[in-house]
This record gives C-alpha cells, sequence and structure tokens, in this order.
C-alpha cells in the first residue's frame, strides 16, 4: 500500500481509539480494497448492507444442521457478511456518502444475522437435547440470550459513538437522540416513503433503549447542551471525557462481533452450540453491566464538575 493509498485508509476508519486489533489486521484491510472496489462500480454502502444481511442470513441456516462442514461454511459466510458491515462503512467514509437509512440498516443488519443464528441454534437443541432441558426452557434461554444480544450491540455501539463525539468535540458523527430520530419520524409520511418511515420507527425505539440504559449520562449530556454551542465543545472538557472513556471501548469491542463470534465458532467446533447462549447470558451480560457501571460513574462525576 502506498502514501497515498494509507492516507486513504486511515480516513476510511472511525478512530484508534475506538478500532480493535482483529478489525485492523483482517477487516479493515480487506474492507478498504473492497471499498476501493465498489466506489469504481458505482455501488453504493446501502447495497451492500443489503447483500450483508442476506449472507448472514444464509450463514445462520447453515447453522441449523449437525454437519461440521456446513457448519464451517457458515463461519465463512459470517466472517463474509461481517467483511461487508466493514466495506459499507469504509464506503461511505470515503465517499462521503453517509445517510441516516444506511445507519439505521447498518445496525439492524447484524441483529438480524443473529436473530436467525439464535433461532436455529435453538431448534438445532430442540433435535439433539441439552441435559435434559425441556423445548420450553429452551426457547426460553435461547429468547434470553438474544434479547441481550441486542442489548450488548446497542450499548456498545453507544458508547463508542458518545467517544467518537467528545473526541471530535461535536463534530459530525453518528451520535443521534432519540427525540431528533422522533422529529424525522412524524415527519415521514408513511404513504410517500413506507420503508424509511418504518426504520426510523425502529431507530427510534433503538436510540431510546440506548437513553433508557444510560441514565446518568443522559443527564450530562443535557448539562452539555445547556452550557455550551453546538459542535463547539471545550477542548479541556472533552479531552478529560475521552481519557476516562478510552479505557472502556476494549469491553464495546469485546460486546461487538468478534469475540462473540469465536466463541460461537468454538461451540460449534466442539458440537456444543447451545452453550453459546450462557456466553451471552453470563459472561457478556457481566461485561455489559460493568461497563455501564464505569461509564455511568464517569458520567456522574462529570455532571458534577
Amino acid at each position: 500500500m502506498n502514501s497515498q493509498h494509507k492516507t486513504l485508509y486511515q480516513s476510511t476508519l472511525k478512530s484508534s481509539d475506538t478500532e480493535e486489533p482483529i478489525d485492523l489486521w483482517f477487516y479493515r484491510p480487506l474492507g478498504f480494497r473492497t471499498a476501493l472496489l465498489a466506489a469504481k462500480l458505482h455501488i453504493t454502502p446501502n447495497m451492500i448492507t443489503v447483500a450483508s444481511i442476506f449472507i448472514g442470513a444464509a450463514a445462520g441456516v447453515l447453522f441449523y444442521f449437525n454437519d461440521l462442514l456446513l457448519n464451517i461454511a457458515g463461519m465463512l459466510l459470517l466472517v463474509t457478511a461481517n467483511l461487508l458491515d466493514s466495506t459499507d462503512g469504509q464506503l461511505a467514509r470515503l465517499t462521503n456518502n453517509k445517510t441516516k437509512l444506511g445507519r439505521i440498516l447498518d445496525g439492524l443488519a447484524g441483529n438480524i444475522w443473529f436473530v436467525i443464528i439464535y433461532v436455529a441454534l435453538a431448534l438445532r437443541t430442540l433435535h439433539t437435547g441439552f441435559y435434559g432441558l425441556s423445548d420450553a426452557w429452551i426457547w426460553v434461554i435461547a429468547a434470553t440470550a438474544g434479547i441481550s444480544h441486542i442489548q450488548h450491540a446497542a450499548i456498545a455501539d453507544y458508547y463508542r459513538n458518545i467517544h467518537l463525539y467528545f473526541m471530535h468535540r461535536g463534530q459530525g458523527g453518528e451520535f443521534d437522540n432519540s427525540r431528533q430520530v422522533n422529529a424525522e419520524l412524524k415527519a415521514v409520511s408513511f404513504r410517500k416513503a413506507p420503508l424509511r418511515k418504518v426504520m426510523l420507527w425502529f431507530y427510534h425505539n433503538y436510540t431510546g433503549q440506548q437513553e433508557m440504559m444510560t441514565p446518568y449520562f443522559q443527564r450530562f449530556i443535557a448539562t452539555v447542551n445547556k452550557r455550551y454551542p453546538a459542535h463547539d465543545l471545550p477542548e479541556d472538557m472533552c479531552n478529560t471525557f475521552r481519557a476516562q472513556s478510552k479505557p472502556l471501548m476494549k469491553y464495546t469491542n469485546i460486546l461487538q462481533f468478534n469475540t462473540r463470534v469465536i466463541a460461537l465458532f468454538v461451540c460449534l467446533f466442539i458440537n456444543q452450540p447451545f452453550v453459546y447462549f450462557f456466553v451471552d447470558l453470563i459472561v457478556l451480560n457481566a461485561i455489559m453491566f460493568y461497563m455501564i457501571a464505569r461509564h455511568e460513574r464517569i458520567s456522574k462525576k462529570m455532571t458534577d464538575v
């Protein structure tokens, strides 16, 4: 990669604070090359996101079968779907083609993959059994793990965007709030734009969920908005917040794709797919609650300054 490409590549990354090692080693370099090709072919980020949804869904279906070769094929498809998920964001930054619909689609993509994966693993367990658990309990555990997954993804995404918001002193970014989204939702006619209306409805619920999970941060950001002009936050305050928030970024990475998929693949290789649900319910939930508690303490401290 020459110096010009390196500079261009760096512009497609969110920040060194929030990128994780596996992404920087594998997904981002491949995603950048795929984004360059897509730009030449006039393929849009949203087209890539939609393709990732279908590929990730196909991966989930293959995890239903108690056949390691089919499971490995599913793993390869899931890695491909995540590569495309990386590519769409890099392409959007490369071509400056960032849209609210794209952000909503990008958030939905991962949830769609994992809904299908969780249903497939639950159905597979119904056939094979798991230490005498009844069918009802299998579904309860799978559904609870799925709900936990959605919360993990939502809060990890939120904390990353909060960090980037203060890192860039309120400039740009993807830090949205439910009031803004609700205003957009009300302004869109279902008759004229049904897809956008539905997407904004989901996104309004998504942002509302993020805000409900972070009460002290909501007080902090409300105080910030009252004290300072939009998109011109004090540098000292932003640097202080960034310094305290940065150590928590490793936990947002754990709650995202790479760590959970490594756990999923291990469970498939040892032919114990149902164990994966307990990774969600016990390990990842513990990390999420710890991360929220730490971040809320930072927010409370910053509000009281």
